[in-house]
């Protein structure tokens, strides 16, 4: 499959917006109303401590734990909280399993909510125009543009995440896992198979 900017997935953001936040950023600094190193420390804190380990720690005991996983499906709310999973852009989650026969994915076609708490901060590409129209229109077109073609038989259900409502997809186990800790489950698991538009790692 080709990989220039055309096809890869993150061209569907232009580069406009991230020029205009640095623009703002600058602005802002220069007036002393913010403080870079105090905004680093956030932006770090959500992608590398925050960010997507939380949803794959939840995803890998779901995997291993089949009564964990019921409890999830039925209220995925209650049981992340009870992880320490709750907070701002996680308030009331609901988790959509993929299975054989059905490929689940999300999008925010209004904005860009997201489960903060799980995924940390939503890359470029969910909160961009094309993506946000383009999912829920086309979504077998997406799915290929991120390197995922889905066997005509599976169908693709399209969740719309909202102010009120934030999807988790919990993806499908890997083949060849039998065994494996959560621990390194969890290191199987993608950001992007939380989103439905990427599936987990193969065991090495």
């Amino acid at each position: 499959m080709p990989h220039d900017d055309h096809d890869h997935p993150h061209a569907l953001l232009p580069p406009e917006p991230a020029l205009r936040v640095k623009a703002l950023e600058t602005i802002l600094t220069r007036k002393g109303l913010i403080d870079p190193a105090a905004l680093d420390e956030i932006i770090d804190t959500y992608q590398n401590k925050i960010g997507p380990q939380n949803g794959a720690r939840v995803v890998a005991k779901a995997w291993s734990d089949p009564a964990f996983k019921a409890a999830l499906l039925e209220d995925a709310t209650s049981i992340v909280a009870d992880l320490g999973y709750y907070g701002r852009q996680g308030e009331h989650m609901v988790v959509v399993e993929n299975t054989s026969t059905r490929h689940n994915m999300v999008v925010c076609t209004l904005c860009s909510c997201y489960p903060w708490p799980l995924l940390g901060i939503p890359p470029g590409w969910y909160k961009s125009d094309a993506y946000r129209a383009r999912a829920v229109r086309e979504p077998r077109k997406v799915l290929a543009e991120f390197g995922l073609t889905l066997p005509e038989d599976t169908s693709v259900r399209v969740w719309d995440s909202t102010a009120e409502v934030r999807y988790l997809v919990l993806p499908m186990r890997p083949d060849g896992t039998d065994g494996m800790s959560e621990e390194a489950l969890a290191a199987l698991v993608t950001r992007d198979s939380m989103i439905g538009t990427g599936l987990p790692k193969a065991p090495s």
